[in-house]
């Protein structure tokens, strides 16, 4: 039976443009038949979706994870389905779903039908996929250059973290659980519901996109050699085995400063301190392969 599919692609993502044609060809050959809509306005991706909710059975977006962000709230409006085109420059949805980076391969995972129910979470009013945080990551979206990660891909936040670090300053926070109220002197702190951000860093070392938990970190670190030292614990999801780093589970947390300070969800800054962490489980249904790689991603039927 032919599915109604709505495509959503950011002809702006680092291999939008070039890969659309080849897509809309592959998927129609696999027996999409497609709508494809486009807007030079994000915010407006989570109305189209809402538009079509009666009109297709999927969506799909071709995009990177801010592309992705910035459709969540029409996903979980509309429940239709996520097929994932991995555009963008890191793909951290992509790579946490084990979701292959050849469109080909993308679209057949997407054809072959098998589905999962995903967690995600929410900080204040606005859902993420991969990780939310204040500090040291926000200066350095903040700092990326377009151009540059059109160009250089993840090797673009690598560089732009270099150039940051130095420069950064601990700031005090609360951070509030169902059971204590902790004071931090810190330069970052990060809420992860999925595994991985930032272009492969691991939020931690077991997380999951469906463990029903969100892991949350703080770097209370007072010299910028000391992160320096960390980031490679960091990419591998082990900075909980260094001293300097406090780590918490749960499924609410909240965070207060002194000042607003601005939350980077999945790439994109979203909203401001006073925050207010929350789980929210089994929220969208994706189209993942059939055997994921156990022990990387944890997804139950």
């Amino acid at each position: 039976m032919t599915q109604r599919a709505l495509l959503l692609v950011n002809r702006h993502s680092r291999r939008g443009e070039e890969t659309l044609s080849n897509a809309i060809s592959q998927l129609q050959a696999l027996g999409f038949q497609l709508f494809e809509e486009s807007t030079a306005q994000p915010q407006q991706l989570s109305d189209l979706i809402c538009d079509y909710r009666d009109r297709v059975d999927l969506v799909i977006i071709g995009g990177g994870d801010g592309t992705l962000n910035a459709c969540v709230e029409g996903l979980v409006s509309t429940q239709l389905p996520l097929g994932i085109l991995p555009l963008g420059t890191a793909n951290d949805l992509a790579r946490t779903l084990k979701i292959p980076q050849s469109i080909p391969k993308a679209c057949q995972v997407i054809a072959a039908g098998h589905t999962q129910r995903i967690d995600l979470g929410r900080v204040n009013d606005k859902h993420f996929f991969n990780v939310a945080s204040l500090g040291l990551s926000v200066e350095i979206t903040n700092k990326l250059d377009k151009q540059a990660k059109r160009v250089w891909g993840v090797l673009a936040y690598a560089a732009t973290a270099l150039k940051v670090v130095w420069k950064a300053r601990p700031f005090w926070a609360e951070i509030r659980t169902q059971k204590e109220s902790i004071r931090v002197k810190t330069v970052q702190i990060a809420v992860g519901n999925g595994r991985y951000y930032g272009g492969g860093m691991a939020v931690a070392r077991d997380a999951a996109i469906n463990d029903q938990r969100l892991d949350l970190y703080s770097l209370e670190y007072q010299h910028w050699w000391q992160i320096i030292l960390l980031l490679p614990a960091i990419w591998r999801g082990r900075q909980a085995e260094w001293l300097g780093v406090r780590t918490l589970e749960g499924k609410e947390f909240e965070i207060l400063t002194r000042k607003p300070q601005p939350i980077n969800a999945d790439g994109e800054i979203v909203t401001y301190t006073p925050a207010k962490f929350r789980l929210i489980p089994k929220a969208i249904t994706v189209f993942v392969p059939e055997f994921p790689l156990l022990g990387e991603v944890k997804i139950n039927s």
